[in-house]
């Protein structure tokens, strides 16, 4: 996944772009870039890091503009460890143009080669971003005469986007000397809102991934952007919408409220924190039906992500909920640890027991989902020397048994906890008394409670079934051959993401 704004203002927007890709964090921490436009000039800036890292006051009072767009990177495809993968992106014909994207195309390898055969476009890393702004440049570039552009002509090259790219995107980018284009995915899977700031200068529109940054920016939300639609704003700052793809449907990523987002966002019009409480709810349901065989002194979430599920599922059932780790802010990420050993080591790091909570108790342990399960293993280790009497450990999410192609980098089939094995199997695996999972239907029903009228849900990493419909074995296959061979020919993965672990937790 990744974090993706864009901006055109009534004043400078470096400032702005900043503290909204602030907001933005918890989707990309490997990288971050801003790119400004200034009559028709872009000024870019971007690195790996932080986004806190990569800008020092220097690189900000370069970025001129009122208007911009700006990227937090979680890689998905490409090389993790790369400056030059960083986004946005940039090519110079036509007219120049500047690309953000969140999403992964699921046929990057036969664009790249049409690209070279066909369009004589060169593509310069092994990012499908790259590829994704260069099929826009080449729809744009064919349907434009006399080096002249209007609206109708720009979302008539998107809708060549749409015709030719297949799997996941939102995306902001710019035409110099004319406008932010923005656009989300005939599927709509990922994530993308626009809302506006009225000021004494005029209207104001910011695009988003979450609907967080708005609300920190002071921006009012007005909708989220349709699946297939395109808006463009141009640099007098006329609002143009269009929808570009002629056959659409709204099929958003459950993770995305299971996890990815922040519980203060608003996506597609369901309230992240109140479909999360409704996870736990649905979740307490199936535990109470198990209540004979376990006894629960105490619910206790594993920071951060499941807490709203986990206090929920303590009131449903009656428990005392508790906080039980303490976690340590200023600790990296444990997945993208060189090794095994290493990552059980910054999983101590991370999180400490508070021992009082556990001494003597019949512990239920809360977590948004489990991935590989190495942390789940260590965090029931850790409440048993703490004093726990059992450990059960409960899932708000299925059993996640399938690859996402759709922009969350998991471990293959062969590493997820639950391919292969019963529930009872995974609790003899990382050590619990006993494991409970929520139900797939039961996850679907939590998140329409918000909104009933969503059909369908991208469930491909719990169920298998990839909604754009051009997923094979074969494809899959070959995905996991690229994490067991480094470069592996037509991927573009690197086998350095092996240890790339859904969750921060997990």
């Amino acid at each position: 996944m990744c974090g993706i704004l864009g901006v055109v203002a009534k004043s400078p927007v470096n400032q702005l772009l900043y503290d909204g890709l602030l907001v933005l964090q918890h989707r990309g921490q490997d990288a971050a870039g801003i790119v400004t436009s200034d009559g028709g000039v872009f000024h870019m800036h971007k690195g790996n890091g932080l986004v806190a890292d990569v800008f020092r006051t220097r690189n900000m009072r370069n970025l001129y503009g009122n208007i911009g767009i700006g990227h937090v990177r979680y890689p998905t495809a490409g090389n993790a460890f790369s400056a030059a993968e960083a986004q946005p992106f940039y090519v110079n014909s036509p007219f120049g143009i500047v690309l953000g994207h969140n999403g992964n195309l699921t046929n990057a390898d036969q664009l790249r080669q049409d690209l070279f055969r066909q369009d004589l476009r060169h593509i310069n890393t092994s990012s499908d971003s790259e590829v994704l702004l260069n099929v826009l440049a080449h729809e744009l570039a064919s349907g434009t005469s006399n080096h002249q552009i209007d609206p109708e002509t720009i979302f008539k090259a998107v809708a060549g986007v749409h015709r030719r790219c297949r799997g996941a995107y939102a995306v902001v980018a710019m035409i110099s000397g004319y406008g932010l284009l923005a656009f989300r995915d005939p599927h709509g899977i990922r994530p993308l809102v626009v809302g506006k700031n009225e000021t004494a200068e005029g209207t104001e529109y910011l695009v988003a991934s979450e609907s967080v940054a708005l609300d920190v920016l002071g921006y009012k939300l007005m909708r989220d952007i349709e699946p297939g639609e395109a808006i463009l704003i141009d640099e007098n700052g006329q609002f143009h919408s269009q929808q570009c793809a002629s056959k659409t449907s709204l099929n958003p990523c459950i993770f995305e409220f299971v996890y990815l987002a922040r519980p203060d966002s608003v996506i597609d019009g369901i309230s992240v924190y109140e479909t999360r409480l409704w996870m736990g709810v649905s979740l307490a349901e199936k535990i109470r039906r198990q209540l004979d065989k376990m006894d629960i002194d105490v619910v206790i979430p594993i920071p951060d992500t499941s807490r709203p599920s986990a206090l929920q599922l303590a009131n449903q059932l009656g428990v005392p909920y508790r906080e039980g780790f303490i976690k340590n802010r200023y600790i990296g990420r444990t997945f993208i640890m060189p090794g095994q050993a290493l990552r059980k080591k910054s999983v101590r790091q991370k999180l400490n027991a508070i021992g009082i909570e556990f001494q003597g108790k019949n512990v239920l342990l809360v977590d948004d989902s489990i991935v590989r399960g190495t942390t789940s293993k260590q965090i029931v280790q850790m409440a048993r020397e703490a004093g726990a009497r059992k450990v059960y450990f409960a899932s708000a999410a299925p059993p996640v048994r399938f690859p996402n192609v759709y922009g969350i980098d998991m471990p293959t089939r062969a590493e997820l906890l639950a391919t292969g094995r019963s529930d009872e199997g995974i609790a003899r695996e990382i050590g619990a008394d006993a494991v409970i999972y929520q139900d797939l239907d039961a996850l679907v029903s939590a998140v329409r409670e918000s909104r009933s009228s969503i059909e369908c849900f991208d469930t491909s990493c719990f169920d298998g079934k990839y909604i754009t419909g051009d997923i094979t074995p074969e494809y899959l296959a070959e995905i996991e051959n690229a994490r067991s061979n480094p470069k592996a020919p037509g991927t573009g993965l690197d086998s350095r993401q092996l240890d790339l672990n859904l969750n921060e937790d997990d």
